[in-house]
């Protein structure tokens, strides 16, 4: 019954052209973690994403979709987003109650986590790329090739029991095929377009220098902030003249309150080496006028050509003052 739901629900979608015109390479896929505390409780969580932007977020309780961005349902009618969220409301109870039923099946203790990822990514000149991965206990146990489930090597006779199980349903091989090959590229158009002046703003990096921890007797950590820069990649580096330092020790990109992000980029150097080194930053936003700080001198170069810019126009300002007011 589950599965004869579900392959109803989601012929309701109508696909999509391969041939709808896209730019860039964008991903959107969907998270899912499901953890088996005992044989009566059970949490699900889940999250949409494009690309590194969460759009969506789940409510557990009442099974219901969260849409964090006001662009997060794309071109799709009330009446499709209905259905592709009773889809997934109906899959996770369905999925909750099998997992249970399996645990003997599979020889699986309490408490075990499941987590998935399904989506699929488009780009230039090329067909759309659907993808499912599953893993059990952070352990990949099964993804999809060619439209069919393949096992994990890691899962062992698990995984290879699983996927000839479920491939006997062809009704949710079907659902799922639909799904991934037809419904998403079609949703990730819809919100690529929806949401254009949010994903291609460009928000400029605030850039900071500092030290952190001494790394030990007479050596210095020196500390390069990037924050506030949107969209998320950025290049960021200790620099010596022309010369990148291999030691240069990048951390996470992190993400701000505001949706923007924040890096923070190392080096331990000798004290006595820290003279004459810089921190550079290229991004999107600066227009090619890279970001220069220098260590000792926590100005960057654009600041330093703004302020002198600055004086020159107020210097040329009052020369035309004084020039008005003898005329």
């Amino acid at each position: 019954m589950l599965f004869l739901k579900l392959t109803l629900l989601a012929v309701l979608l109508p696909g999509v052209s391969n041939e709808e015109g896209f730019q860039g390479p964008t991903s959107f896929y969907l998270i899912q973690i499901s953890s088996f505390i005992n044989k009566s409780w059970t949490t699900n969580q889940g999250s949409g994403w494009l690309d590194d932007l969460q759009i969506h977020g789940w409510n557990s309780d009442a099974g219901t979709a969260i849409f964090l961005k006001p662009w997060s349902k794309g071109n799709f009618s009330d009446q499709e987003i209905t259905v592709l969220v009773d889809i997934i409301r109906i899959y996770l109870v369905g999925f909750t109650q099998e997992a249970r039923d399996f645990v003997s099946q599979f020889q699986i203790e309490y408490p075990f986590e499941v987590q998935s990822r399904a989506g699929c990514e488009l780009r230039p000149g090329e067909l759309p790329r659907s993808f499912l991965m599953g893993a059990l206990g952070g352990v990949d146990f099964l993804s999809i090739q060619n439209h069919s489930f393949v096992p994990s090597p890691e899962s062992g006779w698990r995984a290879k029991k699983f996927c000839r199980l479920v491939s006997q349903y062809q009704g949710i091989c079907d659902t799922i095929d639909n799904l991934l090959y037809r419904v998403c590229p079609r949703f990730l158009l819809g919100v690529l377009d929806a949401g254009k002046a949010d994903l291609q703003r460009q928000e400029k990096p605030e850039v900071w220098l500092s030290s952190g921890p001494s790394p030990g007797p007479g050596r210095l950590l020196l500390v390069c902030h990037v924050s506030g820069f949107y969209p998320k990649p950025v290049w960021v580096m200790w620099m010596r003249g022309e010369q990148e330092q291999r030691g240069t020790h990048q951390g996470d990109i992190l993400p701000n309150a505001d949706g923007t992000w924040y890096l923070r980029v190392t080096l331990d150097v000798a004290t006595g080496e820290a003279a004459g080194l810089y921190c550079r930053v290229k991004h999107s936003s600066l227009g090619g006028q890279d970001i220069i700080l220098y260590w000792g001198y926590p100005i960057s170069i654009g600041l330093i050509c703004l302020a002198i810019t600055a004086l020159i126009l107020l210097f040329l300002i009052v020369l035309a003052l004084r020039f008005m007011k003898r005329w």
